[in-house]
């Protein structure tokens, strides 16, 4: 694996410590498939090298794969550490939610509008908060009063119907409708079946499959970084292999990740009660946190925020991170208003749990910030 450093900007205003900016306009996720989609012969000079002539491209994307994490394993992955590749960025913030719906869309969170994991929505009652990946709020499975492609009404892979090999239960949801309309979607079962799938779409003439693989990711949220991640990881090795095994002549198969992640564990704390007594709600995620103001207190909860966090995170309101380019452009006004007020993104590895929200305090690994274990994603290549 190459280690070409992926373009690192401080943010302003300055942190104590410095994050990344995702690379928008070069080596990101937001520009991969459209790269990949122009073809032989046509594709950027950022795109590891095997990928120039090929004809046909599988693209399997493993929730959670970081660069640095694999970097660290290189040992107990030889057939990984072995494919020609580089680091790209992710896109911000560094979560599922937002970096399926760049990929597969070719847009920056700016222009797409899935800004988050959880954000700020209308619902029937007033204003309320969407998890994404589930597609539901408060009042329940948002669908009704919220269709995904009116939330996010573009069309995914530059309206070709690529095929999608995902697993059986993603299928049709709210989510998969909002990032991957438009594609071609083939349910998996178990894991053994997604190579399978991917070499029969080949072997019909398909010139791009795109594949996702969730298994990893569950395991760092779950255990964490240790022994268990190690062992998802050689399960993802034989993925690789077996894919590999599978591609026709002339067929390439590119790896990489939405997102990488950090083990916080203990340093998940809850946001102080000051801070949620200033707040009508939070949404985004641990790691990338948006306080909503009570009305016409944005200043007092600015000056509030950066008093207890300074030192701890970035603090900076809506339009600041806008400008630090952390979306990838300025934001229509019905995005901008799925945001809150400030933003509070770790320099460290903690996280700031809302304590109205039970379910976020469970996770040992997490993600969204922008940290370069988080942002930072493989771009492997093998040939058949």
């Amino acid at each position: 694996m190459d280690t070409n450093p992926v373009e690192r900007r401080q943010l302003s205003p300055a942190p104590p410590a410095p994050l990344m900016v995702p690379d928008y306009a070069g080596a990101c996720l937001s520009t991969l498939l459209p790269a990949l989609q122009m073809g032989p012969g046509h594709r950027p000079s950022w795109l590891p090298t095997p990928l120039a002539g090929a004809a046909q491209v599988a693209l399997l994307v493993v929730d959670g794969l970081g660069w640095q994490q694999l970097r660290e394993r290189a040992g107990r992955v030889p057939l990984l550490a072995s494919l020609p590749g580089r680091p790209i960025t992710s896109v911000a913030p560094s979560t599922t939610a937002v970096a399926l719906a760049s990929l597969t869309l070719g847009r920056p969170p700016a222009e797409h509008g899935i800004v988050g994991y959880k954000f700020a929505v209308d619902g029937p009652s007033g204003r309320e908060v969407l998890n994404v990946l589930r597609w539901s709020t408060s009042s329940g499975d948002a669908r009704p009063f919220l269709p995904p492609d009116q939330l996010q009404p573009l069309t995914a892979f530059g309206g070709r119907p690529v095929p999608v090999v995902t697993r059986a239960d993603f299928m049709g949801t709210g989510f998969s409708l909002a990032h991957q309309r438009g594609g071609r979607e083939v349910g998996w079962v178990v894991p053994s079946s997604l190579p399978a799938l991917v070499g029969h779409l080949l072997r019909q003439g398909e010139p791009l499959v795109y594949a996702y693989y969730d298994g990893l990711d569950k395991v760092a949220h779950a255990t964490g970084l240790g022994e268990l991640y190690d062992a998802e990881l050689l399960a993802v090795e034989r993925m690789v292999s077996d894919l590999l095994a599978t591609l026709p002549a002339g067929a390439a198969l590119v790896v990489t990740a939405d997102h990488g992640q950090v083990e916080v564990g203990a340093s998940a704390a809850p946001l102080a009660p000051e801070v949620v007594r200033a707040t009508t709600m939070t949404s985004g995620e641990a790691r990338f946190r948006w306080a909503h103001s009570l009305p016409g207190q944005q200043s007092a909860l600015l000056a509030l925020l950066r008093r207890t966090y300074g030192g701890q995170a970035w603090v900076a309101t809506r339009e600041e991170v806008v400008s630090a380019g952390v979306l990838g452009g300025a934001l229509p006004a019905e995005v901008g208003a799925r945001l809150g007020d400030v933003a509070l993104v770790p320099l460290g590895d903690q996280a700031f749990i809302d304590p109205r929200d039970a379910g976020d305090a469970r996770l040992v690994c997490r993600h969204g910030g922008l940290s370069p274990a988080e942002l930072e994603v493989p771009l492997l290549v093998g040939t058949a």
